[in-house]
């Protein structure tokens, strides 16, 4: 499974939604995600994929991982999963 149908089906099950309702441009906001569904995203993430993402959900914006979008949020674990140890 690669890391793109990794993400969706994480998305997909937080947002209560089938992986196919799920699109690289969708925003997490667009599939109902709020904030605590956001932290859940992040926790199974890092669970998943066995990182550690640099995110403060208090300020988001000053974050070095991008969330504007699911497309955005692979390229964001591709980049943290490639980085050595």
């Amino acid at each position: 499974m690669s890391t793109q149908d990794k993400v969706i089906a994480i998305v997909a099950e937080q947002a209560l939604l089938e992986p196919s309702d799920v699109t690289l441009t969708s925003t997490l906001e667009d599939l109902g995600i709020d904030s605590m569904g956001l932290v859940e995203c992040i926790f199974a993430i890092e669970e998943e994929f066995d990182i550690s993402i640099p995110f403060n959900s208090n300020t988001p914006e000053d974050s070095d991982f991008d969330i504007s979008n699911v497309a955005a949020i692979i390229a964001g674990i591709d980049k943290l999963v490639s980085q050595p140890s």
